[in-house]
C-alpha cells in the first residue's frame, strides 16, 4: 500500500476518512476547491452506495480506494468484493417528483455522473466491483 491507496472496512463511521482522503489527494493534484467538494461529494455517493448495496451494511467488508493521475485525468478506483449491480438498471432521477414526495436517496449515480467526466462499472460476479471516477484536470 502506499499514499495513493486508502483500504477501509465497510462501516459509515469511515466515511469521513474517505473524504479526508480524497481531499488531500484531489488538493495535491491541482483542483480549485469547487472542484474538490464535487470530487469528495461523487466519492462519498460513490462509498455510500457500496456500503448499503453491496454490502448491505455489513460492517467487515472491504472497500479499496486508489488515486492515480495519467496525463491530464485524475482516476479515482474503487474496489470491493460485495454483491455486483447492473448501473444501467437505475433510472435517472426525476428529481421535481422526489422534491414533491420529499424523497431521499436514489441521486448517487446521477451525482457521480454530475460532478466527474467520466463513470464506469465493471462487476466480475462472484470476486469483485470496480467503480471508476475520472475527472480531467485543468
Amino acid at each position: 500500500m502506499n499514499d495513493n491507496t486508502l483500504i477501509i472496512i465497510s462501516r459509515t463511521e469511515n466515511l469521513s476518512k474517505v473524504r479526508d482522503f480524497i481531499n488531500y489527494q484531489a488538493l495535491n493534484a491541482g483542483f480549485n476547491s469547487g472542484d474538490v467538494q464535487d470530487i469528495i461529494l461523487a466519492v462519498d455517493e460513490a462509498v455510500t452506495n457500496i456500503i448499503k448495496h453491496s454490502y448491505s451494511f455489513d460492517p467487515e467488508g472491504e472497500i479499496r480506494i486508489e488515486i492515480e493521475i495519467k496525463d491530464d485525468e485524475f482516476i479515482i478506483t474503487i474496489t470491493d468484493k460485495g454483491k455486483s449491480f447492473n448501473p444501467a438498471s437505475v433510472p435517472e432521477p426525476d428529481i421535481r417528483k422526489y422534491q414533491k414526495e420529499h424523497r431521499v436517496g436514489g441521486f448517487g449515480l446521477y451525482l457521480m455522473k454530475k460532478f466527474m467526466d467520466d463513470v464506469s462499472y465493471t462487476s466480475i460476479p462472484d470476486n469483485y466491483n470496480k467503480v471508476t471516477l475520472k475527472k480531467k484536470i485543468h
